[in-house]
């Protein structure tokens, strides 16, 4: 069995971003030259996730509208987690869209449902951040 290891990198320069990084594993699972395995996708900070779902704008808009319901930024005094810092619902945003995902690799292509794609979601941006991409196989 073969293994792979990469830290993608990100700066995104506004507070929440979706990104379809689906590409960038591509990539990755290109290097690895493994064609049957899994390949795991986490990001590496607690104020960022990743996941999977549909690319389209509508959905993005959607989710930046919801999560902002479900753990709005400001009034920031709101949070217990606020002394010094102001990204307590960036935490709470992350436990809800997830840490990671597993995809399966099948004849060397990440084996997705038809309109599947890997983002990476960040909540406290404007600084470096990192996602590691992690495939086992032959």
């Amino acid at each position: 069995m073969k293994s792979y290891r990469k830290e993608l990198w990100f700066q995104v320069p506004t507070r929440r971003a979706f990104i379809n990084i689906t590409g960038e594993v591509e990539d990755c699972l290109r290097e690895s030259g493994i064609r049957e395995g899994l390949v795991l996708v986490n990001a590496m900070h607690i104020t960022a996730s990743v996941f999977i779902n549909d690319d389209e704008s509508g959905l993005h808009h959607d989710y930046e509208k919801w999560l902002e319901r479900l753990a709005p930024h400001e009034p920031v005094a709101q949070y217990r987690h606020n002394v010094g810092e102001d990204n307590a619902d960036a935490h709470m945003k992350r436990q809800v869209m997830g840490r990671e995902v597993v995809v399966a690799v099948t004849d060397g292509r990440l084996d997705f449902g038809t309109w599947e794609r890997i983002f990476y979601g960040e909540f406290d941006g404007r600084r470096l951040k990192r996602v590691l991409v992690k495939i086992i196989g032959e």
